[in-house]
């Protein structure tokens, strides 16, 4: 077993959306996408006032690529154009596959609203190769309940698994292409060899606290692009850390991105809006 090398650190950068704090390691300078992942948003933490308006994330339309979304702290609900709805709690995910197209939206709860509290949310895009871009859409809403769980390091280290496999393990999501995605919680003095198969891309990146990788101690807030010189990463954390882990085949194909539409070609992207616009992906019931 071969531990990967570090090769490049990409600092999250601060792009807030209204009140809504929000950083965005990828894309960033010098990384347009890390096939097949292609975008991360970590949203707060941050707390949120009694009667708030919630987040401003209401209908819109994607096409060609998965979401998903890890709810940290607070609560999200969902609801789409092929009639999938779910409030997810805190601990809990919600695995969209956009593929031919629909739309959705992400708000606030009218409890969350009214109550206001704690909120944090990262926010993952992962591509779908040519031969899937036009799958059916598909949506699962997964309590944290429902996440199967694996420790390590006699306890002070903590998966949950939302794809994929681990340990003989199978994720709470069967995905339209291999994808392995983790959040793992260290505790402090806790260290974890991570899963990085030969060919594939590994996703990293440090949600909060201070990592040490490869026995190099790194700050928060960063997404780590390894080497394909290896077949593990090996984490530790003096004083506690999450990150966000996975690891999957890249597809190398074009990739041409154009708001929330991720093709193979400008004119695949010139058609998803044609059909959008012509009411195609359907609309998200009230």
């Amino acid at each position: 077993m071969t531990a990967r090398t570090l090769l490049h650190r990409h600092p999250a950068r601060r792009d807030d959306i209204g009140d809504l704090q929000t950083r965005r390691p990828l894309p960033g300078p010098g990384l347009h996408h890390l096939d097949p992942f292609l975008f991360l948003n970590h949203h707060g933490p941050q707390v949120y006032p009694p009667h708030n308006a919630g987040l401003p994330f209401g209908p819109h339309p994607h096409r060609g690529f998965e979401t998903v979304t890890f709810i940290l702290a607070g609560s999200l609900a969902h609801r789409d154009s092929g009639g999938h709805e779910s409030v997810i709690e805190a601990g809990g995910i919600q695995w969209m596959t956009a593929g031919r197209g629909l739309v959705h939206a992400e708000l606030s709860p009218a409890a969350f609203k009214r109550d206001g509290g704690d909120l944090e949310i990262l926010q993952l895009w992962i591509n779908l190769p040519a031969r899937l871009k036009f799958t059916p859409p598909a949506y699962h809403g997964v309590p944290a309940a429902n996440l199967p769980l694996i420790e390590a390091d006699d306890g002070r280290v903590r998966l949950r698994l939302a794809s994929g496999s681990h340990q003989g393990i199978r994720g709470a999501v069967a995905t339209p292409t291999p994808i392995t995605l983790m959040t793992v919680e260290i505790a402090p003095g806790g260290r974890a060899t991570l899963p990085a198969p030969s060919g594939a891309t590994v996703f990293c990146y440090g949600v909060r606290g201070s990592l040490q990788i490869g026995g190099q101690e790194e700050a928060p807030w960063q997404l780590f692009q390894f080497a394909d010189d290896g077949d593990q990463v090996e984490v530790a954390s003096r004083d506690g850390a999450v990150l966000l882990y996975g690891h999957a085949a890249p597809f190398a194909e074009p990739i041409v991105a154009h708001g929330p539409f991720v093709m193979n070609s400008a004119e695949e992207i010139r058609q998803a809006i044609r059909d959008y616009q012509a009411g195609l992906f359907g609309e998200v019931p009230e």
